[in-house]
């Protein structure tokens, strides 16, 4: 029997859809072919605007979640074409879905996080078993529901004899201490892309800054920067985790008030600086001698140069890429491998590192 599966990932940055078709067959798992897709301009904005309350909202939601199956499964067609696999060779899919609250926690004390998609329609489009809704088993046990992604990094990145920090830096930020003992940390640790691109599409009508190249022309605002790293969430200690129900405009809105009249192209500065050092407030608490970056913030040139400029001369900084799996295949195959978990009926959470109450089985399974 084949073990292949395939991933999918709609982050938070809300730039689109990667997919992954993962081979498990071998001693490590092997990405065979990687497909991305942009959303479409009208579904971009239907998902960016249910992240906050708004009118009718179930009824745009669950059309939207129709939209993106829609997507996914296009993206699951590419994959399949690309490496000449049928449908029937795919154990399943793993399809994380489109994040537009994430409240663990809060309310009754048990909270929820939310996820939009329509799994049963993506198995009735590609013939192919669907796991989905990962996150909401982990925060019924008690746990945040992310980071997921810290049991699969040590798989993939985690190395004996040394410490390894993986840094995710997609809508937000999480990041993964992969201790040279085993153990495993990880935590969301701040904004990632979300508010640069908010900010870069508001005033340059770009979905977001190509290379940090606008960012690399402004200059940093100390009183700015100062508001932003104020933000409590910061000093939190893990288990933790956030979205865009606290890195929004509004929450950036708030801060600008200290800096009235500033030029876009500062404050896009500033932003960047900011994503920066909040990243690296956090990898600097663990002594890692190496910092893989993957998500779309790998690919921004000036993110890059200002982590490397914050991480000083003893935390080497680098891509994914440089491990042996590209930055912006790592949270799909990740989801790969959550389906695998699923499947198997293994544990997909670590418990240390979400704060459930244990391992837990995660996903629900729509058969082909």
């Amino acid at each position: 029997m084949s073990d292949l599966y395939i991933g999918l990932m709609s982050g938070t940055s809300l730039d689109g859809i990667d997919g992954v078709l993962a081979d498990f067959s071998g001693p490590r798992m092997r990405v065979a072919q990687h497909a991305s897709a942009a959303f479409a301009p009208e579904l971009r904005a239907v998902l960016r605007d249910l992240n906050t309350p708004g009118e009718n909202e179930l009824h745009r939601a669950a059309l939207a979640g129709n939209a993106l199956s829609r997507s996914y499964a296009r993206v699951v067609q590419t994959l399949l074409e690309r490496s000449g696999e049928p449908a029937s060779a795919i154990r399943a899919i793993g399809a994380h879905g489109q994040t537009v609250r994430h409240r663990p926690g809060e309310f009754d004390g048990t909270g929820y996080t939310l996820q939009l998609g329509n799994p049963a329609l993506l198995a009735e489009r590609t013939g192919i078993a669907v796991v989905a809704d990962f996150r909401s088993r982990d925060v019924a046990a008690g746990g945040q529901g992310a980071p997921l992604v810290p049991a699969f990094h040590q798989g993939v990145f985690g190395r004996a004899q040394e410490t390894v920090l993986v840094l995710n830096v997609g809508g937000i930020a999480n990041l993964s201490v992969l201790g040279a003992d085993g153990s495993v940390i990880g935590f969301d640790c701040g904004p990632g892309n979300a508010l640069m691109d908010d900010w870069c599409r508001q005033h340059t009508g770009e979905l977001f800054d190509r290379d940090g190249a606008w960012a690399a022309r402004g200059q940093v605002l100390p009183q700015l920067l100062a508001a932003l790293m104020q933000e409590p969430f910061l000093q939190q200690p893990p288990p933790k985790s956030t979205g865009r129900d606290l890195f929004n405009p509004a929450w950036l809105s708030a801060r600008l008030r200290c800096c009235a009249g500033a030029a876009a192209i500062d404050v896009q500065a500033t932003l960047t600086e900011f994503t920066a050092r909040a990243c690296m407030q956090s990898a600097r608490a663990y002594p890692g001698q190496i910092l893989a970056v993957c998500g779309g913030g790998a690919l921004n040139t000036y993110l890059m140069e200002r982590l490397r400029a914050a991480a000083g001369p003893s935390l080497q900084v680098l891509a994914s890429d440089a491990l042996g799996l590209p930055a912006l295949q790592v949270e799909a195959a990740a989801f790969a491998w959550l389906a695998r978990q699923t499947l198997r009926g293994a544990p997909g959470n670590l418990p240390g590192v979400t704060g459930a109450a244990g391992a837990r089985v995660l996903g629900t399974v729509h058969p082909a």
